[in-house]
């Protein structure tokens, strides 16, 4: 059974415009970067580099997978970080899962479906779990890291996605998270496109 906690969020408003025009970057690794963390190898997939605005977060901390992921966050880029779409959008989590709900779409169900994701977040270090912790709804961060799979001890299996065109079971991002950023409201507004940059 999966435990989760439904935290109040206190939504950061953001004025209507596409917020994170940019999909997600991803680079494969060819082989798979193996390594150890805790009692879990895990194979890193791909490089993952992602600007978006969160749509929702949910906390587990009970089941298989609440020990290496205790946050989920939904999250969506071009379309679906433009506050004038999403105000026509119900968004929820729940179960490992992210359901979207409209009367009318306000954009494509497809577009719905490959600007948004509901990604599973694997905190590197201490530091980058108190950052994950202190994320809030409709904030638009800057995400690194590594879309990753996780055997234990080939008992347990739990695998990324590695693609944006997917929905469904197993369509979800399982991300080796090494750093956040939180971008200014004020600086997004500001701007007419993000330019990534190290």
């Amino acid at each position: 059974m999966i435990h989760f906690i439904f935290v109040q969020q206190y939504e950061v408003e953001q004025e209507p415009g596409v917020l994170a025009p940019n999909a997600p970057i991803q680079v494969n690794l060819t082989p798979p970067q193996v390594f150890q963390f805790k009692k879990y190898e895990i194979s890193a997939l791909a490089d993952f580099d992602l600007t978006g605005r969160i749509l929702s977060k949910c906390n587990y901390i009970f089941g298989t997978e609440s020990a290496l992921s205790p946050v989920d966050l939904a999250m969506g880029w071009k379309s679906m970080s433009d506050s004038s779409v999403l105000d026509k959008i119900e968004i929820s989590q729940s179960g490992r899962r992210y359901r979207w709900a409209v009367r009318e779409f306000p954009i494509s169900r497809r577009d719905i479906e490959t600007c948004s994701a509901n990604m599973h977040m694997i905190p590197s270090s201490s530091a980058v779990e108190a950052d994950l912790q202190r994320l809030r709804k409709g904030q638009v961060i800057r995400l690194k890291g590594k879309l990753v799979s996780i055997n234990a001890n080939g008992k347990w299996f739990w695998r990324s996605s590695t693609t944006r065109e997917d929905t469904g079971n197993n369509s979800c991002e399982v991300i080796w998270v090494e750093s956040i950023q939180v971008l200014d409201p004020e600086t997004i507004r500001s701007s007419n496109q993000w330019t990534l940059v190290d």
